[in-house]
């Protein structure tokens, strides 16, 4: 009797069998999103560029700042004539708006070419913003913008780099001159939808601009390109 106790006793106690990958997820959980993944599951292909998308998502996963699972992208490799601001819900798996958005008048014509982070420079900055609050100024309702990247957009509080709407900024204007107005360094968006983005995206969620830029991807902590040597 005293044996067969034993033996069930053993059998009892035995520790459980699990993988050396499920003991890692146990101790080192992962939240981490994966771009491609992620991308697929969109269905995005034909809509935004995927290695914009794959830096937005890069930095999302590094940046604790972030308080929302929103990321709002801009792809300054299109021209201002087409749709190229980009709102989407990471942990929703939802993309919310698409739009046309306006540059710096010194980042050139239709397409963008040249950056900033000086005053008065005019130009737009690239890199990984926080949005912050909205105040009412002399461009209507606006968001502020916290540059999160030393020496590339870290001024834009200073220079007033601000998320707002503009009549320039309008799909009308294409019509007429081939390319939005443009800006002196923010991202302007068309008056009929920047106040439903602005509630979106306000308070603590990611904003990042690409441009397919090496001197930017060279300089920027999120990412780790050498830059080519001349």
């Amino acid at each position: 009797m005293r044996k067969l106790f034993l033996i069930i006793l053993l059998f009892a106690i035995r520790p459980v069998s699990y993988s050396v990958s499920e003991e890692r997820t146990a101790i080192h959980p992962s939240d981490d999103i994966d771009p491609y993944q992620l991308y697929a599951e969109m269905e995005l292909e034909n809509t935004i560029n995927y290695v914009a998308f794959q830096q937005a998502v890069i930095g999302y996963n590094k940046i604790q700042e972030k308080k929302k699972d929103i990321i709002t992208l801009i792809d300054f490799t299109k021209p201002s004539s087409e749709e190229r601001f980009y709102v989407f819900n990471v942990k929703q798996k939802k993309l919310l708006f698409t739009s046309v958005v306006s540059h710096g008048r010194n980042s050139g014509d239709l397409y963008t070419t040249s950056f900033s982070n000086k005053n008065g420079s005019y130009k737009s900055s690239l890199g990984f913003f926080i949005t912050q609050n909205t105040y009412q100024g002399r461009n209507g309702y606006s968001l502020v913008l916290d540059g999160l990247e030393k020496g590339i957009n870290d001024r834009a509080k200073q220079r007033a780099i601000v998320i707002h709407g503009a009549s320039y900024s309008n799909p009308s204007v294409i019509a007429s001159s081939g390319r939005l107005g443009r800006s002196l360094g923010c991202p302007a968006l068309p008056q009929g939808i920047s106040r439903r983005v602005i509630n979106t995206i306000k308070d603590g969620s990611l904003l990042y601009i690409y441009a397919n830029n090496r001197d930017y991807l060279a300089q920027s902590t999120f990412f780790s390109v050498p830059a080519e040597r001349g």
